[in-house]
């Protein structure tokens, strides 16, 4: 077991070093960009993205490996549950985000001569302003979930304690169980459904445009090679890493929040499906700008000299 603990923390601090890194490379070469460029609408929304990966991965994978390094019970019962109330933002606005980016790709590569060209051009005027209602949103709903909490941390009708390594809380009762349902899970899942139904429908007009330019024998140009798909499939394929990531994570903490006795396995790939995403989500961004780590260090060292 000695054996297992020790691979467990490394694990589980390369895995908070890799998402703090990665994300914080990929939104400093965003924010570069952004200074001296306009953005497109999804690197604007990747932006936000990779921002929401890094207060998941700070508050979440941080406070777990200083536990797992030794420093247990570090946060009293107000920080511990401020720490919750961040990764639930990190975790709303992440789900949101993703969703977002999903519906707006597929709206773009949509038939030019279809009804949703007016749609086309209206989300990426209006991008901006979904993204910061995307934001507000998620804070002020967690807020009044962190707020019902703090007034309820006294009540007698908790039902037992939860223990998370860098700190523990009273549990919740019946109507705190309803209020996180309705106002955290039923987005997340309408966010979920939304994201599998544009994947799905980026997934069709990407084969039908692909059947219609194999009956053009004279096109020079294959249409994988096309920016547009390009982008697309790089889009595609973060959005099913998110949703394969994201459902095995609800599954699990399904079961730990119905289980009282916790196996230390189930409670290790727990934590560690949940930070997947926000950890190594990044790469296949970066698979496809190779460029960008030497970039931005060349950038920060000509600043710096």
């Amino acid at each position: 077991m000695d054996f297992w603990n020790l691979a467990v923390k490394i694990i589980f601090l390369s895995q908070t070093t890799t998402g703090i890194l990665g994300n914080f490379f990929l939104l400093i070469h965003y924010l570069i960009y952004y200074t001296e460029h306009a953005l497109k609408p999804t690197d604007l929304i990747l932006m936000h993205l990779m921002a929401s990966n890094v207060l998941i991965v700070l508050s979440k994978g941080m406070p777990y490996t200083l536990a797992d390094f030794g420093l247990k019970n570090f946060l009293n019962d107000f920080g511990c549950r401020l720490i919750l109330y961040i990764q639930m933002v990190g975790r709303s606005v992440s789900i949101s985000t993703t969703c977002l980016l999903s519906v707006f790709q597929a709206i773009s590569i949509s038939n030019r001569e279809s009804c949703c060209e007016n749609q086309k051009l209206k989300a990426a005027k209006y991008i901006g302003c979904s993204i910061s209602s995307l934001w507000v949103m998620s804070i002020s709903i967690n807020f009044i979930f962190f707020v019902y909490i703090l007034v309820k941390r006294n009540s007698k009708n908790t039902t037992r304690n939860r223990d998370y390594k860098y700190c523990s809380t009273g549990g919740g009762d019946d109507i705190n169980a309803v209020l996180y349902t309705a106002l955290v899970v039923c987005p997340e899942i309408f966010f979920s459904v939304l994201i599998a139904w544009s994947s799905v429908s980026m997934i069709v007009i990407l084969y039908r445009h692909k059947q219609r330019v194999q009956h053009i024998h004279s096109c020079p140009v294959s249409s994988k090679n096309s920016p547009e798909s390009q982008a697309t499939k790089k889009i595609l394929v973060l959005v099913c890493t998110f949703l394969a990531f994201y459902t095995l994570s609800s599954v699990l903490q399904g079961c730990i929040a119905l289980l009282y006795n916790h196996s230390w396995w189930l409670v290790n790939v727990t934590r560690f499906t949940s930070l997947c995403f926000p950890s190594f989500g990044h790469f296949v961004l970066m698979s496809h700008y190779s460029f960008m780590p030497r970039f931005t260090l060349i950038w920060i060292w000509n600043k710096i000299s």
